[in-house]
């Protein structure tokens, strides 16, 4: 591989960031291994000329939406339902809290469509502008809004309890 001392100098700066990326749009650590490590060595392969195009980050950005969206095509899961609700976590200070925000924010992202969390994710985790989200999803940016329309309408109902988070971010 050309440049391949290039390519292990991107990987470990922006690792952290991607790897956060592909476990917010898995849902899980080992799957979102899978996902940066399909993405990595799909970059790597073309390395060459990824790196001269400019901008690396997003091309793995890229192979990582598309990679989880093929994933969800191969196998399906469904939503399990529970007999109980889950308690309600505070928005505090502590970090009991956080925790359990975390949590619920994590199952609430689980229920959302393949879709719906890329958009949240890309929007408010990656904090893409709608059209560079519509650029990375290979969507128009109309498609981007109404996904986010409904991907927060969704999320205000599955956990209502984030209600003042999204306030906060929006």
């Amino acid at each position: 591989m050309e440049d391949e001392e290039g390519f292990r100098e991107f990987v470990r700066a922006r690792l952290p960031r991607l790897s956060r990326a592909a476990y917010l749009l898995a849902g899980g650590h080992a799957q979102a291994e899978d996902l940066i490590q399909a993405a990595l060595i799909k970059t790597a392969t073309h390395w060459s000329k990824v790196s001269r195009a400019g901008d690396p980050e997003a091309y793995v950005r890229k192979i990582l939406y598309h990679e989880h969206v093929r994933s969800w095509r191969r196998r399906r899961f469904l939503e399990h339902t529970t007999a109980s609700v889950p308690e309600n976590a505070a928005v505090s200070g502590d970090e009991t809290g956080r925790a359990e925000l975390r949590v619920v924010l994590e199952q609430a992202l689980a229920k959302l469509t393949k879709r719906q969390r890329a958009v949240v994710v890309l929007r408010y985790f990656e904090d893409l502008s709608e059209v560079e989200t519509a650029q990375v999803m290979g969507t128009s940016v109309g498609t981007v809004k109404s996904q986010t329309s409904h991907a927060l309408g969704r999320l205000r109902v599955l956990a209502p309890e984030l209600e003042d988070v999204m306030e906060v971010r929006s």
